[in-house]
C-alpha cells in the first residue's frame, strides 16, 4: 500500500507526484487494470501462445534478414 507523508511546509502538487510516483513503481494501477474483469484461463494461456507465436515468428523473420 502506497502511502506519503506530508509535511506542513511541503508543496501539496509535490506530495501528489511523489504519491504517483509511488504508486507507478508498485504497479498498482496496472494490477487494477489487470483484475478489471474477469478473464478466463483458458483464454489467458491462449493469448500467451498467440504472443510466443508472434514473437517467435518476428525472430525467425530477423533472422533470415541478416543472411542476405
Amino acid at each position: 500500500m502506497a502511502t506519503i507523508m506530508v509535511d506542513e511546509s511541503e508543496n501539496l502538487e509535490k506530495a501528489i507526484k511523489r504519491f504517483k510516483r509511488m504508486v507507478e513503481k508498485e504497479g498498482i494501477i496496472r494490477e487494477f487494470k489487470k483484475r478489471e474483469y474477469f478473464v478466463k484461463p483458458s483464454t489467458t494461456n491462449h493469448q500467451k501462445k498467440v504472443t510466443l507465436e508472434r514473437k517467435l515468428l518476428n525472430k525467425k523473420r530477423k533472422a533470415t534478414k541478416k543472411e542476405f
